[in-house]
Protein backbone atom coordinates (compact mmCIF):
# COMPACT_ATOMS: atom_id res chain seq x y z
CA UNK A 1 0.00 0.00 0.00
CA UNK A 2 3.04 2.67 0.58
CA UNK A 3 4.23 1.56 -2.95
CA UNK A 4 1.64 2.31 -4.34
CA UNK A 5 0.50 5.45 -2.36
CA UNK A 6 4.36 6.99 -2.91
CA UNK A 7 3.81 5.90 -7.02
CA UNK A 8 0.62 8.06 -6.70
CA UNK A 9 2.13 10.77 -5.04
CA UNK A 10 5.20 10.65 -7.65
CA UNK A 11 2.48 10.96 -10.43
CA UNK A 12 0.98 13.84 -8.84
CA UNK A 13 3.90 15.74 -8.56
CA UNK A 14 5.64 15.23 -11.76
CA UNK A 15 2.21 16.76 -13.22
CA UNK A 16 2.16 19.65 -11.32
CA UNK A 17 3.53 22.68 -12.74
CA UNK A 18 6.35 22.51 -10.84
CA UNK A 19 7.48 19.49 -13.14
CA UNK A 20 5.57 21.11 -16.14
CA UNK A 21 7.28 20.72 -19.89
CA UNK A 22 10.72 22.35 -19.78
CA UNK A 23 10.44 22.87 -24.24
CA UNK A 24 7.89 23.17 -26.35
CA UNK A 25 8.01 20.21 -28.92
CA UNK A 26 6.60 20.83 -32.32
CA UNK A 27 6.24 18.29 -34.96
CA UNK A 28 6.18 19.12 -38.62
CA UNK A 29 4.85 16.46 -41.15
CA UNK A 30 6.24 17.58 -44.35
CA UNK A 31 7.32 15.99 -47.79
CA UNK A 32 11.40 16.07 -47.72
CA UNK A 33 11.59 13.11 -50.31
CA UNK A 34 10.64 12.19 -54.05
CA UNK A 35 9.96 14.74 -56.80
CA UNK A 36 7.46 17.40 -54.30
CA UNK A 37 10.68 17.25 -51.97
CA UNK A 38 11.29 20.78 -53.22
CA UNK A 39 7.91 22.08 -51.20
CA UNK A 40 8.99 20.36 -48.31
CA UNK A 41 12.42 22.01 -48.35
CA UNK A 42 10.81 25.44 -48.66
CA UNK A 43 8.62 24.85 -45.88
CA UNK A 44 11.49 23.38 -43.38
CA UNK A 45 13.82 26.51 -44.52
CA UNK A 46 10.77 28.58 -43.58
CA UNK A 47 10.17 26.98 -40.17
CA UNK A 48 13.75 27.55 -39.31
CA UNK A 49 13.88 31.41 -40.22
CA UNK A 50 10.27 31.61 -37.83
CA UNK A 51 12.24 29.56 -34.93
CA UNK A 52 15.37 32.19 -35.58
CA UNK A 53 13.23 35.29 -35.63
CA UNK A 54 11.77 34.10 -32.36
CA UNK A 55 15.11 33.31 -30.75
CA UNK A 56 14.02 29.57 -30.93
CA UNK A 57 11.32 30.56 -27.73
CA UNK A 58 8.00 29.88 -26.98
CA UNK A 59 6.15 30.97 -23.83
CA UNK A 60 9.82 31.04 -22.06
CA UNK A 61 10.53 28.15 -23.24
CA UNK A 62 12.94 26.79 -26.14
CA UNK A 63 11.30 24.60 -28.73
CA UNK A 64 12.33 21.50 -30.28
CA UNK A 65 11.58 20.77 -33.73
CA UNK A 66 10.96 17.32 -35.08
CA UNK A 67 10.62 17.19 -38.87
CA UNK A 68 8.81 14.04 -40.43
CA UNK A 69 8.65 13.04 -43.60
CA UNK A 70 5.37 12.15 -45.34
CA UNK A 71 6.88 10.27 -48.53
CA UNK A 72 4.21 12.03 -50.67
CA UNK A 73 2.00 9.15 -49.26
CA UNK A 74 -1.44 8.96 -47.36
CA UNK A 75 0.04 5.89 -44.97
CA UNK A 76 3.48 6.97 -44.68
CA UNK A 77 2.39 10.63 -43.66
CA UNK A 78 0.21 8.68 -40.89
CA UNK A 79 2.98 6.87 -39.52
CA UNK A 80 5.15 9.14 -39.48
CA UNK A 81 2.22 11.32 -37.58
CA UNK A 82 1.54 8.50 -35.35
CA UNK A 83 5.56 8.84 -34.19
CA UNK A 84 4.98 12.20 -33.52
CA UNK A 85 1.88 11.59 -31.01
CA UNK A 86 3.02 8.62 -29.61
CA UNK A 87 6.72 8.26 -29.31
CA UNK A 88 7.93 11.77 -29.20
CA UNK A 89 4.44 13.14 -27.49
CA UNK A 90 4.96 16.27 -29.16
CA UNK A 91 2.81 19.28 -27.99
CA UNK A 92 1.47 20.52 -31.52
CA UNK A 93 1.45 18.50 -34.52
CA UNK A 94 1.95 20.96 -38.06
CA UNK A 95 2.74 20.94 -42.15
CA UNK A 96 0.89 18.80 -44.49
CA UNK A 97 1.26 19.73 -47.62
CA UNK A 98 -1.33 17.17 -49.37
CA UNK A 99 -4.83 16.87 -48.77
CA UNK A 100 -5.42 13.30 -48.99
CA UNK A 101 -1.76 13.09 -46.14
CA UNK A 102 -4.53 15.15 -43.58
CA UNK A 103 -7.19 13.64 -43.79
CA UNK A 104 -5.51 10.00 -43.27
CA UNK A 105 -3.65 11.66 -40.40
CA UNK A 106 -5.78 14.17 -38.61
CA UNK A 107 -7.17 11.37 -36.43
CA UNK A 108 -4.46 10.41 -35.03
CA UNK A 109 -3.12 14.01 -33.80
CA UNK A 110 -7.04 14.91 -32.74
CA UNK A 111 -7.76 11.81 -30.86
CA UNK A 112 -5.13 12.24 -28.57
CA UNK A 113 -5.84 15.73 -28.07
CA UNK A 114 -3.35 17.67 -29.24
CA UNK A 115 -3.51 20.32 -31.33
CA UNK A 116 -2.84 20.34 -35.21
CA UNK A 117 -1.93 23.13 -37.67
CA UNK A 118 -2.29 22.73 -41.13
CA UNK A 119 0.21 24.83 -43.25
CA UNK A 120 -1.07 23.87 -46.57
CA UNK A 121 -3.74 21.45 -47.13
CA UNK A 122 -7.46 22.29 -46.64
CA UNK A 123 -9.81 19.92 -47.53
CA UNK A 124 -13.28 20.37 -47.76
CA UNK A 125 -14.05 17.98 -44.99
CA UNK A 126 -12.05 19.74 -41.96
CA UNK A 127 -13.83 22.96 -42.97
CA UNK A 128 -17.11 20.98 -42.55
CA UNK A 129 -18.09 18.12 -41.22
CA UNK A 130 -14.84 17.43 -39.71
CA UNK A 131 -13.90 20.45 -37.88
CA UNK A 132 -12.41 20.31 -34.75
CA UNK A 133 -11.59 22.47 -31.92
CA UNK A 134 -7.82 21.33 -31.81
CA UNK A 135 -7.46 21.87 -35.60
CA UNK A 136 -6.59 25.34 -37.02
CA UNK A 137 -5.47 26.79 -40.30
CA UNK A 138 -2.25 28.97 -41.32
CA UNK A 139 -2.92 28.82 -45.26
CA UNK A 140 -6.63 28.52 -46.88
CA UNK A 141 -9.34 26.13 -47.31
CA UNK A 142 -9.03 24.67 -50.70
CA UNK A 143 -11.97 26.08 -52.93
CA UNK A 144 -10.92 30.05 -51.96
CA UNK A 145 -8.31 30.05 -53.86
CA UNK A 146 -9.91 29.04 -57.19
CA UNK A 147 -12.95 30.59 -56.31
CA UNK A 148 -11.07 33.69 -56.79
CA UNK A 149 -10.31 32.79 -60.06
CA UNK A 150 -13.20 32.66 -60.79
CA UNK A 151 -14.09 36.05 -59.95
CA UNK A 152 -10.59 37.22 -61.80
CA UNK A 153 -12.25 35.64 -65.18
CA UNK A 154 -15.49 37.27 -64.35
CA UNK A 155 -14.09 40.80 -64.06
CA UNK A 156 -11.78 40.03 -67.27
CA UNK A 157 -14.93 38.98 -69.38
CA UNK A 158 -13.93 35.35 -70.12
CA UNK A 159 -16.66 33.31 -71.05
CA UNK A 160 -15.30 30.34 -71.45
CA UNK A 161 -12.67 27.33 -69.87
CA UNK A 162 -11.22 24.55 -70.26
CA UNK A 163 -10.51 22.71 -66.57
CA UNK A 164 -7.55 20.38 -66.25
CA UNK A 165 -6.49 18.79 -62.14
CA UNK A 166 -5.67 16.12 -60.25
CA UNK A 167 -7.85 13.47 -59.90
CA UNK A 168 -7.72 13.83 -55.68
CA UNK A 169 -9.05 15.81 -52.96
CA UNK A 170 -7.73 19.02 -53.39
CA UNK A 171 -7.97 19.15 -57.05
CA UNK A 172 -11.77 18.42 -56.86
CA UNK A 173 -11.96 20.60 -54.42
CA UNK A 174 -10.01 23.03 -56.57
CA UNK A 175 -12.89 22.52 -59.84
CA UNK A 176 -15.46 22.73 -57.51
CA UNK A 177 -14.55 26.41 -56.75
CA UNK A 178 -13.65 27.72 -59.82
CA UNK A 179 -17.11 26.28 -61.07
CA UNK A 180 -18.72 27.85 -57.97
CA UNK A 181 -18.05 31.13 -58.86
CA UNK A 182 -17.40 31.24 -62.53
CA UNK A 183 -20.09 32.53 -64.58
CA UNK A 184 -18.77 31.25 -68.12
CA UNK A 185 -19.20 27.95 -69.56
CA UNK A 186 -16.63 25.13 -68.65
CA UNK A 187 -16.57 23.39 -72.52
CA UNK A 188 -14.49 20.69 -71.26
CA UNK A 189 -12.68 19.28 -68.14
CA UNK A 190 -9.83 16.54 -67.54
CA UNK A 191 -9.14 14.66 -63.38
CA UNK A 192 -6.20 13.13 -64.46
CA UNK A 193 -4.24 10.41 -62.66
CA UNK A 194 -2.27 11.63 -59.14
CA UNK A 195 -0.18 9.51 -56.65
CA UNK A 196 2.89 7.25 -56.62
CA UNK A 197 1.92 7.35 -60.50
CA UNK A 198 1.37 11.03 -61.40
CA UNK A 199 0.14 11.56 -64.91
CA UNK A 200 2.70 13.60 -66.33
CA UNK A 201 2.17 13.87 -70.17
CA UNK A 202 0.04 16.27 -70.54
CA UNK A 203 -0.48 15.94 -74.27
CA UNK A 204 -3.54 14.75 -75.25
CA UNK A 205 -5.47 16.72 -72.98
CA UNK A 206 -3.72 20.09 -74.24
CA UNK A 207 -4.81 18.87 -77.64
CA UNK A 208 -8.58 19.01 -76.63
CA UNK A 209 -8.36 21.77 -74.69
CA UNK A 210 -6.57 23.73 -77.66
CA UNK A 211 -9.53 22.57 -79.93
CA UNK A 212 -12.37 23.21 -77.46
CA UNK A 213 -12.65 26.94 -78.50
CA UNK A 214 -11.98 27.80 -75.03
CA UNK A 215 -11.00 31.50 -74.24
CA UNK A 216 -8.59 30.24 -71.17
CA UNK A 217 -6.99 27.29 -69.88
CA UNK A 218 -7.40 26.83 -66.04
CA UNK A 219 -4.87 24.48 -64.02
CA UNK A 220 -4.19 23.23 -60.50
CA UNK A 221 -1.33 21.03 -60.76
CA UNK A 222 1.53 21.88 -57.73
CA UNK A 223 5.11 20.63 -57.87
CA UNK A 224 6.46 18.13 -60.28
CA UNK A 225 3.49 17.80 -62.53
CA UNK A 226 3.48 21.60 -62.09
CA UNK A 227 6.84 22.29 -64.00
CA UNK A 228 6.01 19.69 -66.68
CA UNK A 229 2.76 20.59 -67.30
CA UNK A 230 4.11 24.54 -68.20
CA UNK A 231 6.50 22.59 -70.39
CA UNK A 232 4.11 21.27 -72.40
CA UNK A 233 1.49 23.92 -72.38
CA UNK A 234 5.21 26.19 -74.15
CA UNK A 235 5.54 23.43 -76.25
CA UNK A 236 2.14 22.99 -77.67
CA UNK A 237 2.14 26.63 -78.53
CA UNK A 238 -0.71 27.87 -76.63
CA UNK A 239 0.54 31.02 -75.34
CA UNK A 240 -1.32 33.23 -77.72
CA UNK A 241 -4.36 31.41 -78.44
CA UNK A 242 -5.33 29.93 -74.79
CA UNK A 243 -4.33 32.32 -72.08
CA UNK A 244 -3.07 30.51 -68.90
CA UNK A 245 -4.73 31.16 -65.56
CA UNK A 246 -3.74 28.78 -62.50
CA UNK A 247 -3.94 28.06 -59.02
CA UNK A 248 -0.73 26.21 -56.89
CA UNK A 249 1.23 25.85 -60.14
CA UNK A 250 3.16 28.74 -60.83
CA UNK A 251 5.23 29.75 -57.77
CA UNK A 252 8.97 30.48 -56.44
CA UNK A 253 9.41 27.10 -57.07
CA UNK A 254 8.83 26.64 -60.45
CA UNK A 255 9.94 29.83 -61.64
CA UNK A 256 13.70 29.93 -61.48
CA UNK A 257 13.18 26.77 -63.68
CA UNK A 258 11.27 27.93 -65.75
CA UNK A 259 13.18 31.02 -66.86
CA UNK A 260 16.05 28.90 -66.69
CA UNK A 261 14.36 27.00 -69.74
CA UNK A 262 13.09 29.73 -71.26
CA UNK A 263 9.57 29.33 -70.73
CA UNK A 264 8.34 32.96 -71.52
CA UNK A 265 5.07 31.46 -71.86
CA UNK A 266 4.31 32.00 -68.22
CA UNK A 267 5.06 35.54 -68.73
CA UNK A 268 2.25 37.41 -68.11
CA UNK A 269 0.08 34.31 -66.85
CA UNK A 270 -2.25 35.17 -63.84
CA UNK A 271 -3.38 33.59 -60.98
CA UNK A 272 -4.59 33.91 -57.57
CA UNK A 273 -3.54 33.67 -54.10
CA UNK A 274 -3.75 35.37 -50.05
CA UNK A 275 -0.16 36.16 -50.19
CA UNK A 276 2.66 37.15 -52.49
CA UNK A 277 6.34 38.49 -52.01
CA UNK A 278 5.08 41.84 -52.37
CA UNK A 279 2.51 41.75 -50.06
CA UNK A 280 3.23 45.23 -47.84
CA UNK A 281 3.67 44.94 -44.06
CA UNK A 282 5.92 44.82 -41.93
CA UNK A 283 6.68 41.01 -41.21
CA UNK A 284 5.81 39.96 -45.12
CA UNK A 285 8.61 42.20 -45.63
CA UNK A 286 11.02 41.34 -43.27
CA UNK A 287 10.24 37.21 -43.89
CA UNK A 288 10.77 38.04 -47.89
CA UNK A 289 14.46 39.79 -47.26
CA UNK A 290 15.83 37.19 -44.63
CA UNK A 291 14.66 34.32 -46.87
CA UNK A 292 16.25 35.52 -49.71
CA UNK A 293 19.39 36.62 -48.19
CA UNK A 294 19.67 33.12 -46.79
CA UNK A 295 18.71 31.31 -49.89
CA UNK A 296 19.06 33.35 -52.67
CA UNK A 297 15.59 32.65 -54.12
CA UNK A 298 11.73 33.69 -53.40
CA UNK A 299 10.37 32.13 -50.62
CA UNK A 300 7.27 30.59 -52.09
CA UNK A 301 3.33 30.36 -50.44
CA UNK A 302 4.49 27.04 -48.82
CA UNK A 303 7.17 28.64 -46.94
CA UNK A 304 5.03 31.88 -46.42
CA UNK A 305 2.42 29.56 -44.25
CA UNK A 306 5.33 27.46 -42.65
CA UNK A 307 6.17 30.49 -41.38
CA UNK A 308 2.92 31.87 -39.72
CA UNK A 309 2.43 28.34 -38.70
CA UNK A 310 5.14 28.65 -35.85
CA UNK A 311 3.99 32.18 -35.39
CA UNK A 312 0.45 31.15 -34.43
CA UNK A 313 1.72 28.55 -32.02
CA UNK A 314 3.73 30.99 -30.51
CA UNK A 315 0.99 33.45 -30.04
CA UNK A 316 -0.95 30.32 -28.15
CA UNK A 317 2.10 29.20 -26.14
CA UNK A 318 3.00 32.90 -25.13
CA UNK A 319 -0.82 33.59 -23.97
CA UNK A 320 -0.76 30.68 -21.26
CA UNK A 321 3.39 31.72 -20.03
CA UNK A 322 4.58 28.32 -21.51
CA UNK A 323 1.63 26.15 -19.47
CA UNK A 324 1.09 23.34 -21.90
CA UNK A 325 -1.61 22.16 -20.19
CA UNK A 326 -3.94 25.18 -20.96
CA UNK A 327 -5.15 23.96 -23.74
CA UNK A 328 -8.69 25.94 -23.29
CA UNK A 329 -6.13 29.13 -22.72
CA UNK A 330 -3.93 28.55 -26.35
CA UNK A 331 -7.15 27.50 -27.97
CA UNK A 332 -8.42 30.97 -27.31
CA UNK A 333 -5.61 33.01 -27.97
CA UNK A 334 -5.37 31.11 -31.29
CA UNK A 335 -8.79 31.89 -32.09
CA UNK A 336 -8.04 35.65 -31.69
CA UNK A 337 -5.54 35.20 -34.71
CA UNK A 338 -3.09 37.93 -33.07
CA UNK A 339 0.26 37.69 -34.22
CA UNK A 340 2.34 39.23 -36.98
CA UNK A 341 1.39 37.27 -39.74
CA UNK A 342 3.34 37.49 -43.50
CA UNK A 343 -0.71 38.22 -45.02
CA UNK A 344 -1.44 41.11 -42.47
CA UNK A 345 -4.28 40.87 -40.15
CA UNK A 346 -7.14 38.19 -40.64
CA UNK A 347 -9.21 36.62 -38.31
CA UNK A 348 -10.61 33.25 -38.19
CA UNK A 349 -13.97 31.62 -38.36
CA UNK A 350 -15.87 29.39 -36.65
CA UNK A 351 -14.58 26.58 -38.40
CA UNK A 352 -11.02 27.85 -37.29
CA UNK A 353 -9.98 28.56 -41.10
CA UNK A 354 -9.05 32.03 -42.08
CA UNK A 355 -11.05 35.19 -43.35
CA UNK A 356 -8.54 36.62 -45.39
CA UNK A 357 -7.95 38.58 -48.39
CA UNK A 358 -7.24 37.30 -51.84
CA UNK A 359 -5.36 38.43 -54.94
CA UNK A 360 -4.90 38.58 -57.98
CA UNK A 361 -1.68 38.17 -59.24
CA UNK A 362 0.97 38.39 -62.61
CA UNK A 363 4.24 36.85 -63.45
CA UNK A 364 6.63 39.36 -64.07
CA UNK A 365 10.32 40.20 -64.09
CA UNK A 366 11.56 42.17 -60.91
CA UNK A 367 14.33 44.56 -61.42
CA UNK A 368 17.10 42.27 -61.04
CA UNK A 369 15.76 40.18 -64.05
CA UNK A 370 14.52 37.10 -62.06
CA UNK A 371 10.43 35.92 -62.94
CA UNK A 372 8.47 36.77 -59.41
CA UNK A 373 4.93 37.69 -59.39
CA UNK A 374 3.09 40.67 -58.56
CA UNK A 375 -0.40 41.62 -56.83
CA UNK A 376 -2.79 43.21 -59.65
CA UNK A 377 -5.22 43.62 -57.39
CA UNK A 378 -7.80 42.32 -54.35
CA UNK A 379 -10.51 39.79 -55.99
CA UNK A 380 -12.39 38.44 -52.56
CA UNK A 381 -12.10 40.77 -49.48
CA UNK A 382 -12.19 39.10 -45.80
CA UNK A 383 -13.43 35.95 -47.88
CA UNK A 384 -15.02 33.17 -45.41
CA UNK A 385 -15.33 29.46 -46.91
CA UNK A 386 -18.24 27.72 -47.67
CA UNK A 387 -18.02 25.03 -45.35
CA UNK A 388 -18.19 26.94 -42.46
CA UNK A 389 -21.80 26.67 -42.76
CA UNK A 390 -21.41 22.59 -41.79
CA UNK A 391 -19.10 22.94 -38.69
CA UNK A 392 -21.08 22.41 -35.47
CA UNK A 393 -19.12 24.96 -33.26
Amino acid sequence: MKKILSIATLTALISSPLFAADEVKIGFVTTLTTGAASMGKDQENAVNLALEHIGNTMGGKPVKLIMADDGFKPEVGKQATDKLVKQDDVDFVAGYLWSHVLLASRKSVLDSGKFLISANAGPSAVAGKLCHKNFFSASWQNDQTPMAMGETLNKQGVKSIYVMAPNYAAGKDMVAGVERTFNGEIVGKDLTKWGKDAQLDFSAELAKAKASGAEGLFVFYPGKAGGAFIKQYEQAGLRDTLPLYTVFTIDALSLPKLQEGGMKGVLGSQMTQFWSPDLDNETNTRFVADFRAKHGSYPSFYAAQAYDSIMLIKSAVDAVDGNLDDMDGMRAAMKTADFPSVRGKFSYGNNHMPIQNFYTRTVVEDKDGNWTTTIDETVLENHQDIYAANCSM
